[in-house]
């Protein structure tokens, strides 16, 4: 667990003081390219993509206008789709920089997804942010947060092109796992970040050592978080709360879980109806945690949130 500096002021912008154009550009100007999402996301989604599934082409994001590529998204959809079967929907990448999110979707894919083909149609979003995981960032290229985005005044076209495809798909959706990471750049960088865009005063929190989920506070479904934190459990180890009883703030509901409204927040997790939803959050700064580790807790979760719910 890392403790909070809460007196670090971000360098752009001034204090009190929301971000204009300018703020914003300076801003993009700093974000660098420090991986290849074409290498290590698309190129393994078609290298692996099982006989049971299919890729899909789901839009671009035009980003241009920034000097970047335009970057093509893609899914991987259950080729039997059957019409009668509940749906199950795993999102990752909604924050570029977290990496286990995508690389454990990747891996599911690889290894899992054949196993669950025939009980549920399985539609899989691997990388929501292809240019946050290029540059290893929270936002999208306009200094907007897709995670804060998923609703109607939505302002992130990555959070919008999700959602116009999820809802092409008609069926129950039953699941949803969101795989995210807290991580130690979340206090030294991207919170800091938030407060100076928005002219706020920065509060960092403990950033606690384990994995954690955040259940939806409207359908906290506390059987079905604790299936999947027994199962992580069993590949990496579960964060404990701090001494206030809480964490990332929040009071927990239950070992290892802490409830966010997710539809108001605009966040991805609420993007949907289905009865089973959380998000996960890996720690991969830990010292007890390999990226081995990260990946393989983000296949546990969605395997143990679909045997659970299929009883």
């Amino acid at each position: 667990m890392t403790t909070p500096n809460k007196d670090f002021i971000y360098h752009i912008g001034t204090v009190g003081t929301p971000w204009g154009e300018a703020e914003k550009k300076q801003w993009l100007s700093e974000q660098q390219i420090k991986r290849s999402y074409a290498d290590e996301v698309v190129a393994p989604l078609r290298k692996y993509l099982p006989d049971t599934a299919e890729l899909v082409s789901y839009g671009a994001l035009d980003y241009r206008s920034f000097d970047l590529p335009l970057y093509p998204l893609f899914a991987v959809r259950s080729k039997n789709w059957q019409a009668d079967q509940p749906i199950v929907l795993v999102t990752g990448g909604v924050h570029g920089y977290e990496t286990s999110g995508v690389q454990g979707a990747l891996q599911f894919i690889k290894e899992e997804f054949s196993r669950y083909s025939e009980q549920v149609n399985l539609l899989v979003l691997p990388c929501i942010s292809p240019w946050g995981y290029e540059s290893i960032n929270r936002w999208n290229p306009k200094a907007v947060d897709p995670n804060r985005s998923f609703g109607a005044e939505s302002q992130s076209d990555e959070a919008t092109l999700a959602m116009n495809f999820v809802r092409q798909h008609a069926g129950e959706i039953l699941v949803h796992t969101d795989l995210h990471e807290t991580t130690d750049s979340d206090n030294s960088e991207f919170r800091p970040a938030k407060a100076a865009r928005d002219g706020n005063v920065n509060h960092n929190w403990n950033i606690p050592d384990g994995f954690y989920l955040v259940g939806d506070t409207d359908k906290p479904e506390a059987g079905f978080q604790r299936a999947i934190i027994e199962a992580v459990q069993k590949v990496t180890h579960i964060a404990e709360a701090d001494e206030n009883g809480c964490l990332i703030g929040e009071k927990l509901a239950q070992f290892g879980v802490v409830n966010y409204p997710k539809r108001s927040l605009g966040l991805c997790g609420g993007m949907t109806d289905a009865k089973f939803v959380t998000t996960t959050e890996v720690y991969p700064d830990s010292p007890k945690a390999s990226p081995e580790q990260c990946n393989a807790a983000q296949v546990a979760v969605i395997c143990a949130a679909v045997d659970y719910a299929l009883g």
